[in-house]
């Protein structure tokens, strides 16, 4: 099973990369889309979350309150730690689940984490990374979520470096702030077909 594991900063452009893997009929399995699903409303990890932290937690609509949860768990290691044995756990049964399901000569996991988690390099036959400087990062954050800069950097400073995350990387895509869609385009269609190539292998 030849799989892929994309990863980089937030605001590197892993979505960008990813759509455009997807374009080429590659299945995706996206950890931060299953993150969402089991704290959704309904989801299996809301009733577990609510005993652990209290129902303050639980927005309205029965989904996770991220935005009081994103301030604890910046501020508390512990309760990060709480919240991730609660989550994780969940999130990786369903990844294995959504990736032996996937057909096609390869797939492409996107793990925002994939360098701070301690097996993930060991669990894909390739990494490649989106890579960008901070301050573009900071910017498309900014831009993007409405965030402080405070806030992106705090963000930030919880993710691997970006050295750290380029000595993991078998494959690097750049997505500077001169970067065209076009440009980034040809370097995933080119990635693609190396990988179409590596699979049949």
């Amino acid at each position: 099973m030849f799989s892929i594991g994309l990863t980089g900063g937030i605001g590197s452009g892993k979505s960008t990369v990813a759509d455009r893997s997807a374009a080429h009929g590659v299945p995706l399995v996206d950890t931060d889309l299953i993150a969402h699903q089991v704290t959704a409303p309904g989801g299996v990890a809301m009733p577990l979350i609510a005993s652990e932290f209290g129902d303050a937690f639980v927005a309205p609509d029965g989904a996770l309150d991220r935005r009081k949860m994103r301030e604890l768990v910046f501020a508390d290691d512990t309760a990060r730690a709480r919240l991730e044995a609660i989550v994780h756990p969940l999130i990786r049964a369903e990844t294995e689940r959504q990736r032996h399901a996937a057909g096609g000569p390869y797939h492409i996991v996107v793990v925002p984490l994939l360098v701070e988690s301690v097996d993930w390099s060991t669990r894909v036959s390739r990494v490649l990374v989106v890579d960008c400087p901070v301050e573009t990062q900071i910017a498309r954050v900014i831009r993007r979520n409405g965030f402080t800069r405070e806030q992106v950097l705090a963000i930030i400073a919880k993710q691997a470096s970006r050295e750290a995350r380029l000595a993991a990387a078998d494959d690097i895509v750049t997505n500077d702030a001169s970067a065209t869609l076009d440009a980034l385009a040809r370097e995933v269609d080119a990635l693609h077909e190396r990988y179409l190539a590596l699979a049949s292998l």
